[in-house]
């Protein structure tokens, strides 16, 4: 997955630092690590960083990758998952990393051309979700994606920690005009329902270059219908042989994650989507090597989520409400929340502006400035005492609004070269400052949930958090063979304007607060053979708690106590060591990984002695331990011309070792694996060139059982709730017409497989596309 680092490429940007050893017979391949891009858009990461850096080219994704949203191009990437669960999933697809799970979004960050899209507003899913916004970023645009793997640049904060990912997108050189159509069709099969679901996705793209003038402009419309994702059950041990209840039929008996038995009684958050998407970029070269840029993106996204009932009375009729009996046991009333509906209105701005000199002399300098807005933010549910079929046309629900929520970004740095390109130092640093906002009100609506503007308050969450940082760090040449970079962030964060309201009982402001940290970074390479680069890192990253996490509460359940404004930061430290191994047409690497962390934030129980009872929170995790070890390849016309081959297998070994906390009973996460990290994940993907228009290409995907529960008490993976292994092949097939016509046609999941992670995945999905470009 690194075509885009070659020995001659940074021979001919640093070389300085290709220079062999006195008395040295051959000049190094591969020369200590440094990371160059050969053409195309600069990425955002630093590239003097010898750590581990990997990437995919707008080439590569066209030969490899059935892409319906950008986040799709990170699926081969070693020790990377993105759970994504249909095309255009925009609420729970949670990036996932070496120690990092799918319920851990705040650990990783995702940019695009430099702006921020994770959402660190909250960590993971649940009653608010916050994976990143990959909707401002659509496939059509992409010139290619860069990953950093771990917290070692002092340019970034603490949710580093798992991976840097940064999108960069197309800016033209002259003009240039592209218009691109999509179709999948996924058959879907489970607990005896079958349905076909479809999605269409359409863009077009122009750009110049006129004088000092640089534009680009990318317009995209996705529909898609996804899978169920929630199931509605009933525990066989709840039932009551004497209680009430409608006798029905249809129920589906099978075992749940903790391989207990239980009913499926339908399925519910069938997702109908539809999503816009608009971006403008506009750059001006000012005299002196000055380029000012804009990037305006906006996001539109309507969403429905309808429900299905299985069961049936003795008439045939659909049951969706009341007392049943099933098998002769009566079991609690259905409700709305069993079979819920929503409708969704979301409409998202990011703006992005920078100011920056290209001289490549002995200063360059950078000011940067973002803005993520929810300009409208709405989701409309019916109650839980409105079940369908009445609610589909009104009645009694509820309506959240997070309008006002988003981020703003502000950052100046520069680069300075004492003794210019030649010299042995390269030093960066900067100031930045975060800051975000989070406003979520959650009304009642008495008459029609679908149109009805709010009522009476049920909940409101809100608040801020800040994050204040200056940070430096030094490439360093100190010998032949040998570089460094030794650097450290200074961080002072600050939460304030907490406020948790939960109607009627809860009505609390909290404190403000405040915290500074500092955290050293370093990493060293050594060019011990002209083939061979060993190097080390290590890194300290701190996570500060996210507004959600600290006021975010919106169940009622353990209300007065749902929040824990207190809660520490996590600390962590990271290292890895690596060998790259530059091979006659490739490149190999093995890097062993090791990551320690105190006070990681998740959701679990604790006796709370103000309480003096348990609670259910985000609370920390006293000390997670985690080592591992990757093994990379990627070559280009390996065993026959024409034939390219990228594969990685990555074994992880988390552990809890110390928690206060539990789920069921004091002790039961002691020694148990961190939740949703497998101890073993592996990829490949092999593409052939047949001649000048025909390519294809052959993937798959690998991922070994891991725990949703910090008890790993959810025992049964192939559940709904539960985590499964996954193996999957891709395959893909691509023709380039003519000049300016492409077509390609794909599968995904050709093996059909049934894997969970919580929600069910897509099964079969057969894809088409279609491209032009002028």
């Amino acid at each position: 997955m690194n075509p885009i680092r070659t020995a001659a490429a940074i021979a001919a940007s640093f070389p300085f630092l290709c220079a062999p050893p006195a008395g040295a017979q051959d000049a190094p391949v591969k020369s200590l690590g440094v990371v160059t891009i050969n053409g195309g858009q600069p990425t955002s990461l630093p590239t003097q960083i010898p750590t581990t850096t990997e990437g995919i080219t707008r080439e590569q994704i066209d030969r490899t990758v059935n892409a319906q949203d950008s986040e799709d191009v990170l699926k081969y990437f070693p020790s990377l998952l993105v759970r994504k669960r249909y095309p255009g999933d925009y609420n729970h697809a949670i990036l996932s990393s070496r120690a990092s799970g799918t319920g851990n979004s705040a650990r990783s960050l995702v940019y695009a051309d430099g702006i921020l899209l994770s959402n660190l507003l909250g960590n993971g899913v649940g009653g608010l979700s916050f994976p990143p916004r990959w909707g401002l970023v659509t496939p059509e645009e992409i010139e290619r994606v860069d990953v950093m793997y771990g917290p070692f640049s002092a340019a970034y904060p603490g949710n580093s920690v798992g991976a840097v990912v940064d999108y960069v997108t197309r800016m033209p050189r002259q003009f240039e005009g592209h218009a691109a159509a999509s179709y999948s069709i996924s058959p879907f099969e489970l607990y005896g329902a079958e349905s076909t679901f479809r999605s269409w996705n359409t863009s077009a793209s122009l750009g110049n270059r006129a004088g000092d003038w640089t534009w680009w402009f990318n317009v995209n419309r996705s529909d898609s219908e996804g899978q169920p994702l929630t199931f509605p059950t009933r525990l066989v041990s709840s039932g009551n042989p004497t209680g009430p209840g409608v006798p029905v039929t249809g129920a589906v008996l099978t075992r749940n994650s903790a391989d207990q038995p239980w009913y499926i009684l339908g399925d519910a958050t069938q997702y109908a989507t539809r999503q816009d998407h608009l971006k403008v970029k506009l750059a001006y070269d000012l005299p002196g090597s000055i380029r000012a840029a804009y990037t305006f993106g906006w996001w539109e996204n309507k969403s429905l989520g309808r429900s299905t009932s299985y069961l049936r009375d003795a008439g045939g009729n659909t049951v969706t409400s009341g007392p049943v009996r099933i098998d002769g046991l009566a079991f609690a009333p259905l409700t709305g929340a069993d079979f819920p509906l929503t409708d969704e209105s979301l409409t998202h701005y990011m703006h992005g502006l920078s100011v920056k000199s290209r001289t490549q002399g002995v200063f360059d300098w950078e000011a940067a400035v973002s803005r993520y807005d929810y300009r409208r933010d709405t989701k409309r549910q019916n109650a839980a005492s409105n079940p369908p079929p009445a609610a589909e046309s009104g009645g009694a629900g509820t309506i959240a609004d997070g309008g006002g929520t988003g981020w703003t970004t502000l950052s100046l740095r520069g680069t300075w070269r004492p003794d210019g390109m030649q010299g042995p130092h390269i030093v960066d640093f900067g100031v930045q400052q975060d800051r975000y906002e989070l406003a979520y009100l959650t009304s009642n609506i008495a008459g029609d949930w679908r149109r009805d503007p709010p009522g009476s308050l049920a909940s409101d969450v809100g608040g801020q958090t800040q994050l204040r940082s200056l940070w430096a760090q030094d490439a360093w040449a100190f010998a032949p063979r040998w570089k460094t970079v030794l650097g450290a962030r200074v961080e002072r964060w600050g939460a304030s304007s907490g406020f948790t309201v939960i109607a009627p009982t809860v009505n609390t402001a909290w404190p403000d607060r405040s915290d500074t940290n500092v955290s050293p970074k370093a990493a060293v390479s050594w060019q011990w053979r002209p083939d061979t680069v060993l190097k080390a890192s290590l890194g300290r990253a701190v996570r500060y708690p996210t507004v959600a996490e600290l006021y975010g509460a919106t169940a009622t359940a353990n209300a007065r106590f749902i929040n824990d404004p207190n809660l520490r930061p996590e600390r962590s430290w990271t290292g890895e060591l690596s060998a790259e191994k530059e091979l006659e047409r490739g490149l190999l690497r093995l890097t062993f990984f090791a990551e320690d962390t105190r006070d990681a934030l998740y959701n679990q129980t604790l006796f709370d002695t103000a309480a003096n009872r348990n609670v259910t929170r985000v609370q920390n995790v006293g000390h997670i331990e985690t080592k591992g070890l990757e093994l990379a390849w990627s070559g280009n016309d390996v065993f026959t011309p024409g034939l390219n081959l990228n594969a990685s297998t990555t074994y992880a070994h988390s552990v809890i070792r110390e928690n206060a906390g539990f789920v069921s009973t004091p002790g039961d996460t002691l020694g148990k694996r961190q939740p949703n990290i497998p101890r073993w994940r592996a990829s490949a993907v092999a593409d052939y060139r047949w001649n000048e228009r025909w390519t294809t290409s052959l993937a798959a995907r690998y991922s070994s059982r891991q725990f949703r529960t910090l008890n790993n008490s959810d025992v049964n993976g192939y559940a709904y709730m539960g985590v499964s292994p996954l193996y999957v092949v891709d395959v893909r097939a691509r023709v380039q017409i003519d000049k300016h016509l492409s077509a390609a046609v794909g599968i995904d999941n050709l093996n059909n497989k049934t894997y969970w992670n919580f929600h069910p995945y897509p099964q079969r999905t057969f894809f088409a596309e279609l491209k032009a470009d002028l």
